[in-house]
């Protein structure tokens, strides 16, 4: 079992920038994969961005180049930093883990991402 805690959501005007965090509550093995997916209202929930241990790198078409996902300081930790956030980046945001492949997902309790003048 692992916990995993978001940080960093909030309100942005477009063409700013944020940067999410997200931690996971075990730290005695590398997690195989983590990353994020988001959920605007009404849609369904989407790849954003995943890091597997190997440091290997997916991103939605719609992120590419401008969303950069990366591994934190501490171990078993993520990072997404956002720019030039769009009105239609807006969405919940969950952080995702597995712990290896073929196992189940964990997700955190999602932040809240408004980009809006």
């Amino acid at each position: 079992q692992v916990q995993l805690v978001e940080s960093g959501g909030g309100l942005v005007q477009p063409g700013g920038s944020l940067r999410l965090s997200c931690a996971a509550s075990r730290n005695d093995f590398s997690i195989y994969i983590m990353g994020w997916y988001r959920q605007a209202p009404g849609k369904q929930r989407e790849l954003v961005a995943t890091l597997t241990s190997g440091r290997s790198t997916t991103y939605a078409d719609s992120v590419k180049g401008r969303f950069t996902i990366s591994r934190g300081n501490a171990k078993n930790t993520v990072d997404l930093q956002m720019s030039s956030l769009k009105p239609e980046d807006t969405a919940v945001y969950y952080c995702y883990g597995r712990l290896a492949p073929m196992t189940s997902d964990y997700w955190g309790q999602g932040t809240q991402v408004t980009v809006s003048l």
